[in-house]
């Protein structure tokens, strides 16, 4: 299966060993964003709400990258939280963000995340089919 490496602008570079994402097939495997300022490559400062905002906005520019978005085309979502007590917050946010069906989705409290962020997400999307495809 032909593998093809996605890369936005919009979204932080990746900080290490991996793809921002990887089409194969019909889907595109976004890999993990952590709440990083595309521009200055930092942590944000700011409230877990705005830095969960910028986490699925990240994610976003890489869907849109890919030729997908990331609201329509989501069906897996893993969401990982230092302090799962913000697990009630990225609920909210995602009902913001997505429409029924929502993505499936898991959340998983971990001990520590790059760069020390309090959250981080992937994505997996299912890859439109284009009319010429």
């Amino acid at each position: 299966m032909q593998r093809n490496a996605v890369h936005s602008s919009q979204a932080p570079a990746a900080i290490g060993a991996y793809s921002q994402a990887i089409v194969a097939g019909d889907l595109c495997f976004v890999s993990g964003q952590i709440p990083l300022d595309p521009g200055t490559g930092e942590l944000i400062d700011g409230d877990i709400g705005a830095q969960i905002r910028l986490v699925f906005r990240n994610l976003a520019a890489v869907a849109r990258a890919a030729g997908c978005d990331l609201a329509r085309d989501a069906v897996k979502i893993t969401v990982f939280l230092v302090d799962l007590k913000h697990f009630a917050r990225v609920n909210e946010i995602m009902a913001e963000l997505f429409a029924e069906p929502f993505p499936a989705r898991a959340a998983v409290e971990v001990a520590g995340l790059p760069k020390g962020a309090q959250v981080e997400a992937d994505a997996v999307l299912a890859v439109p089919v284009r009319a010429n495809d």
